[in-house]
């Protein structure tokens, strides 16, 4: 059978179509192929966050300079900007499964380079390697889990690599301070942090052997029984067939009316507009500060108070809340609103940012209470913004954008989100030499306000429809009507 017959046998269908998700083996299967699939978060987040207490002892052996110091801690967020716009395009033409297992190869190899780099050079050779693979990650994993997904539990899925994302932080975090505090007067002691992301490397690639292939991309390319066959596994019996058939008519459609090149994206309103709307959610994300704390998180404490070692220690708590929000954000993601997600998550991260600059300000330098009161307040940012932002970020940006586009909108916007980082991470501190703490909160305090005013009035719902049903109301431009906005 022709893929236009089943798409004229099918039609485009609807979500109230499908038999129900019930139990059965086919959830262990899900849940053992996004274990797999977000190693890659794992060591998005590692590698991104070990350089906290990896750079000051790497500043000293390889003579880094403030400058310099700043291209070394940014020049993977640059290589990610790149890397998540070439993963999307590269998994679009090549696979999501095969754009994994090259990203697990750049993770290794870059790793590598850093550990034995001889001088800046070839350490930010190093750096920028490891980038591609973590913006490659950023982009390829969620979208391969979103496409893996059943729509009932789609959120709670995708999010999952968000989780493991924070996991990666927090191992990065604890092996900073033991390694630190323990070996800390050796020299080559930053050596030693870098080399543990080569394991979960390994691990991915060797796991993604084994793992299917996404079964929207394998229609899309004409693998019609081999989507069916992958479908068979990962859901229950007799629903395989029926989401097939679903997911071919609509491609079949788009493949009659659409070729969705750069050029008729922006051409066209509506896909202009949620390609928009995507990388506003990607630069809003970005802005609430979070990588600055967990880049500089170090940097921040002592200059809080702590001295160097407590600052290390006490450094593991924002990993700690981390992996905690994220946990309840896996638990909401299905049954809790996207969009009241971000509207409370804002509100709180304004909060925060209010409350940490005033502290910085009435708390003076030498006070007993300000180091403490600036980590609590650190604490609770980083909570608010792991259980009602990253997240749902994240799982937004992989359901929102049209099939056709989807690699394309998705690495747009991570693109943007990662130059945003990247930007961010290479000025925050001289932002902080010149401005303190203070100055940056209250900043980071506006810029979240603005934020809230954006997803309020901009992102629309998405929790409870299939990604089928999401193209048509983006492609229609329905999703944008007030009802449909608001989740109605």
């Amino acid at each position: 059978m022709t893929t236009e017959g089943r798409a004229d046998a099918a039609g485009t269908g609807t979500r109230s179509s499908l038999p129900p998700l019930i139990a059965g083996p086919y959830r262990t299967r899900l849940g053992v192929v996004a274990l797999i699939a977000t190693f890659g978060g794992l060591l998005f987040g590692y590698d991104t966050s070990v350089i906290n207490g990896a750079l000051e002892p790497m500043v000293v052996e390889l003579g880094l300079t403030a400058f310099t110091e700043g291209v070394v801690t940014s020049s993977l967020l640059f290589g990610a900007a790149l890397g998540a716009i070439s993963g999307g395009r590269l998994s679009d033409a090549w696979g999501r499964r095969k754009t994994i297992m090259l990203m697990s190869a750049f993770f290794f190899a870059g790793a590598l380079v850093c550990v034995f780099s001889p001088n800046f050079e070839v350490m930010v050779v190093g750096r920028v390697l490891l980038g591609l693979a973590v913006g490659a990650a950023s982009t390829v994993v969620p979208v391969y889990l979103a496409e893996l997904a059943p729509f009932e539990i789609r959120g709670s899925l995708s999010g999952r690599n968000e989780m493991m994302i924070v996991i990666g932080q927090l191992a990065a975090f604890v092996v900073n301070a033991i390694i630190g505090n323990i070996w800390g007067e050796y020299g080559g002691v930053w050596r030693i942090m870098l080399a543990f992301v080569t394991l979960p490397a390994v691990a991915l690639f060797v796991g993604m052997l084994r793992v299917p292939e996404s079964p929207r991309w394998l229609i899309d390319h004409g693998e019609y029984d081999e989507a069916v066959a992958v479908l068979r596994t990962v859901r229950p019996e007799g629903r395989a067939e029926l989401e097939a058939r679903q997911i071919a008519g609509l491609t079949y459609e788009d493949s009659k009316r659409v070729t969705m090149d750069w050029r008729h994206i922006l051409s066209n309103r509506w896909l202009r507009r949620i390609l928009l709307i995507g990388i506003g959610l990607g630069v809003a994300q970005q802005l609430t500060g979070i990588n600055s704390v967990m880049y500089y998180g170090q940097t921040i404490l002592t200059e809080a108070g702590f001295d160097s070692n407590t600052a290390l220690i006490v450094n593991i708590a924002p990993g700690v809340i981390a992996v905690i929000g994220a946990l309840i954000a896996l638990r909401i993601m299905d049954s809790f609103s996207r969009r009241k997600t971000f509207i409370l998550g804002y509100s709180l991260t304004t909060l925060c940012h209010l409350l940490i600059g005033l502290g910085s300000m009435l708390l003076p330098v030498g006070n007993p209470l300000r180091p403490w009161v600036i980590l609590f307040l650190v604490v609770a940012f980083v909570g608010s913004m792991q259980t009602f932002l990253n997240v749902a970020t994240w799982v937004t940006l992989s359901e929102i954008f049209p099939l056709k586009m989807r690699a394309f909108g998705m690495g747009t916007s991570v693109l943007v989100l990662w130059l945003t980082n990247a930007f961010l991470g290479l000025y925050f501190p001289t932002l902080v030499s010149t401005v303190g703490i203070t100055g940056c909160f209250f900043g980071f305090a506006v810029i979240n306000l603005l934020s809230l005013w954006f997803v309020k009035t901009q992102v629309p719902e998405t929790r409870g429809r299939t990604l089928e049903e999401l193209e048509e109301a983006v492609t229609s431009g329905a999703i944008h009507d007030r009802d449909v906005l608001r989740g109605n």
